[in-house]
């Protein structure tokens, strides 16, 4: 394998017709230049934020397996939200982990070493990259162990400076108990930061209260907006971030903490709501639906999009690499990642993994070993 002249890399296409192909292709390997690695990859997770790009707005009852390749019509008036895709082949797969089995002149010492990346076109045999862009992993640490050190674990972590930056003293989180969700609450804990938890069922509650988690709250239940006024008076929490995005989810947050501002309100009444910000953030898609806002929280609100590139681009060189050193310090306990099942680079092209992945479940989650 290390002597390779090609690999393998999947490749994400929409036809200007309308039509998804998957496909699996032969690239070459070139030799890495100075600062350049080339890792045969090891283990990549099924991210929902892969997903967009990998199966894109397909009709999923459309999906099938043809000449090797996975295809599935796209909707005609959902082409123009992936205009700038069409006719392009690209490359799926944000972080990974893997072995460095060739390296530029000045890093050729690392040949041998594992590491974890970020970057795309990790759903791949092996891929050329920047030792800058890479998280060199401990000896003992195995490819699956490093897999999943960028996304969720940075999310997680940039969630928190988010909050203390803009002034906020607590956090919400939505799908509260996903992997990101999970790594959240030990941050949380470990830093001291109330935190109210939103599931969507009782078994997903269960979870998190058996990892020590104080306020969850399965909005299920009748009670919901009840308990999420109280969860909020009780942590004094002003920012949300909702993975979530579609439905009314986002507007009762806002109206809770309404609720709970407009309690120290002056004479107990003002038309205008209280001056207390409330912020809104959605950083995920887990409901493509329309994002409905029942504007019953007054002004001092703000809603917006947050996403991991821009928010470490904001922050700088040396917050991203402080929030990355203490994924790497805790990358077995806090940043640990849990799998579903381990599957091949040719599984994502199998319509029934496409449609599991879609559903995007709670501890549904694919490690993809590519060299299965």
């Amino acid at each position: 394998m290390a002597d390779a002249a090609q690999g393998l890399t999947l490749h994400s296409l929409i036809t200007a017709e309308g039509r998804l192909r998957v496909s699996l292709d032969p690239v070459d390997l070139p030799d890495p230049g100075a600062g350049e690695i080339l890792v045969r990859i090891e283990a990549t997770p099924v991210n929902p934020s892969d997903l967009g790009l990998l199966y894109g707005p397909v009709d999923m009852a459309t999906v099938r397996l043809e000449d090797g390749a996975l295809l599935a019509d796209v909707p005609q008036a959902t082409l123009p939200a992936v205009a700038a895709r069409l006719g392009k082949a690209l490359p799926v797969g944000n972080e990974g982990a893997g072995t460095i089995v060739r390296a530029g002149p000045d890093v050729a010492h690392l040949v041998g070493r594992k590491v974890g990346m970020i970057g795309g076109a990790m759903y791949a045999t092996h891929r050329l990259i920047r030792f800058a862009d890479c998280l060199l992993l401990p000896e003992d640490a195995a490819a699956a162990e490093g897999a999943s050190l960028f996304v969720n674990p940075l999310t997680a972590l940039g969630f928190v400076e988010t909050m203390r930056a803009e002034g906020h003293g607590a956090i919400i989180h939505t799908a509260a108990a996903s992997n990101l969700g999970q790594m959240l609450v030990r941050i949380c804990q470990a830093d001291g930061i109330p935190l109210v938890n939103i599931v969507r069922s009782e078994a997903q509650a269960a979870l998190l209260r058996g990892l020590g988690a104080e306020h969850v709250l399965d909005s299920s239940r009748p009670d919901f907006e009840a308990a999420l006024v109280d969860a909020i008076a009780a942590t004094g929490a002003t920012i949300a971030f909702d993975a979530i995005g579609g439905g009314t989810q986002g507007g009762r947050i806002l109206a809770a903490m309404e609720a709970v501002a407009a309690r120290a309100l002056a004479g107990g009444y003002s038309r205008y709501g209280s001056d207390v910000h409330k912020q809104l953030y959605v950083y995920g898609m887990l409901d493509t639906a329309p994002t409905v806002i029942d504007r019953f929280f007054g002004f001092a609100w703000s809603m917006g999009g947050w996403l991991l590139f821009p928010f470490l681009r904001k922050a700088g060189p040396e917050t991203a690499e402080r929030l990355r050193q203490r994924v790497l310090a805790e990358y077995r306990t806090t940043f640990a990642s849990r799998y579903t099942a381990t599957i091949s680079l040719a599984d994502l092209l199998k319509p029934e993994i496409a449609a599991a992945s879609q559903r995007k479940g709670t501890g549904e989650k694919y490690l993809v070993d590519p060299s299965r």
